[in-house]
């Protein structure tokens, strides 16, 4: 029998050993067999008779466990057996601790001695309270998205009347009277005063990793980040945008909608949250998403392509992002990927462990010459912003008219970009708003552009692009929002514009 997951053979003994014996206690146990080769066979252990009282000494003084040590004779060859059985209470040797994963001993560090030992302890990372937190630092905007969000699967308890407390109370993020990490996590204010790198890094490449053309850092709570990289994603990053519509609306596009989503909800719920930040790289022809922590204990990565039960890293976010229908909590989720890709028409997507964690790759049938095409057809909004529009935040106000400008001669590259993706035909804009030639757009029109550009812009910056009044960009913005055309995602300080689907 080969060496496996509870099974080890060792050819002598060797006091380095105690290692294996306290990772098979903090595992799942197993037998150590002293006097067998690699391949199982026995060889004669000549002091079998020392070791017997020997080993059994050195586990007790080492580590505080008893473990049954026999004695076995085949065909007049002597060998030992070390039966460790599993501890609920973390077993060190030395101040270390060590685990059986697979057919190797690991030494547990960092993060994952920070899990271990939660687990022991019947805890897991976000099921600790935050001793620094109030309800002062929940952000309720986030907390009203979230159910709105809800409302489409039902599943969310009744929270009407109800304050901000006890609505966390109701998703099972409070003990007592304070709060668990995960309603930070969730909902906070500013997650990353509480945790470093609770962040998602998207990255543009070229021909490969070492070609990084620009790149975004998205940082926030859970809620915001779910909508925030939808954004930056649509106007930065793909060749051609997508309609997320909330993450819920599944089309088929440069990338399946439905793969998308559950990739990074993958990444954000399942993440070690005190390891390294989500990583998204984007290339011509595939996207991956990379975030820190590995499978759990006895899920490989074949397990992941068929039916297989759920085992998050952070049951306590999954289950308050079950309560919003952002997961079903039943492990279908790289199923999804899978098969949105597969109904696509797209390659089966990529899933490999590797630096610590996991990475996820969908494929498109895009290549280079067939982008580029694109770009020239359509007009890649990021590509222009960068070129020809420039950062608002730099050129607002030094260059209005050079950004006015190119708002008006692009007026047909976003017009078919609305009616595409949102539906918002050119009659629907001129019977709205009256008729628009290339150099003579009303100012509602521009606005609804400038918006597409740049969601998060406020009506002051409006104001300055269009030369009037903050006041008079607000009622551009009113009449927008009259004729169902936009709507205001989060608050005026976090959030951002959403253009509204023509039902």
């Amino acid at each position: 029998m080969p060496e496996q997951q509870n099974i080890e053979y060792k050819q002598s003994w060797h006091d380095d050993y105690l290692k294996w014996v306290c990772g098979f206690a903090n595992a799942i146990g197993g037998v150590i067999y002293i006097g067998r080769n690699d391949a199982g066979k026995v060889v004669h252990l000549a002091d079998y008779s020392r070791l017997l009282e020997d080993i059994p000494n050195k586990i007790r003084n080492a580590m505080g466990i008893i473990c049954d040590v026999q004695l076995h004779d085949e065909e007049g060859n002597k060998y030992i057996s070390i039966k460790v059985n599993p501890y609920s209470v973390a077993v060190s040797l030395r101040g270390r601790y060590y685990y059986r994963s697979g057919s190797t001993k690991m030494e547990l560090t960092g993060v994952e001695l920070n899990e271990f030992l939660l687990k022991k302890a019947g805890k897991t990372w976000d099921d600790v309270i935050e001793e620094g937190a109030t309800v002062k630092d929940i952000d309720e905007t986030s907390i009203a998205k979230f159910i709105a969000d809800s409302n489409e699967k039902g599943r969310m308890p009744e929270t009407k009347g109800l304050s901000t407390f006890q609505i966390l109370e109701k998703l099972k993020l409070t003990d007592g009277k304070k709060l668990k990490r995960a309603a930070i996590i969730i909902f906070g204010k500013e997650p990353m005063r509480f945790y470093p790198n609770i962040q998602v890094k998207i990255g543009r490449f070229g021909k490969d990793a070492s070609d990084l053309k620009f790149h975004e850092v998205v940082e926030g709570n859970l809620v915001q980040m779910l909508h925030e990289v939808q954004v930056q994603l649509n106007y930065k990053f793909l060749t051609r945008p997508v309609a997320f519509e909330g993450f819920q609306r599944v089309e088929k596009d440069q990338y399946p909608i439905q793969a998308l989503r559950e990739m990074l909800l993958n990444a954000l719920v399942h993440r070690t949250y005190m390891g390294a930040t989500v990583q998204m790289r984007v290339f011509d022809d595939k996207l991956s998403i990379w975030n820190e922590g590995g499978l759990p204990f006895g899920l490989s990565l074949e397990d992941l392509k068929s039916d297989h039960n759920s085992r998050p890293r952070n049951p306590i976010i999954a289950n308050a992002c079950f309560f919003a229908g952002y997961i079903d909590t039943w492990g279908r989720g790289t199923l999804k990927i899978i098969n949105s890709c597969k109904e696509a028409g797209l390659p089966e997507p990529e899933i490999k462990e590797m630096n610590g964690g996991v990475e996820v790759t969908i494929f498109n049938l895009q290549q280079p010459e067939d982008s580029e095409g694109i770009r020239k057809e359509f007009g890649m909004i990021s590509e222009r912003i960068r070129k020809e529009f420039g950062s608002i935040s730099q050129r607002i106000v030094t260059e209005p008219s050079k950004n006015l400008d190119f708002i008006q001669s692009n007026y047909e590259v976003f017009t078919e970009y609305l009616q595409d993706n949102f539906g918002i035909t050119s009659e629907k804009l001129r019977k709205s708003f009256g008729k628009a030639s290339e150099k003579n757009l009303s100012n509602p029109i521009n606005s609804l552009i400038i918006i597409i550009l740049a969601p998060e812009i406020t009506a002051e910056e409006i104001g300055l692009i269009l030369g009037v009044s903050g006041r008079s960009a607000e009622t551009y913005i009113k009449k927008l929002k009259k004729e169902e055309l936009i709507e205001r995602m989060g608050g005026k300080k976090e959030g951002f514009w959403q253009i509204k689907k023509q039902v």
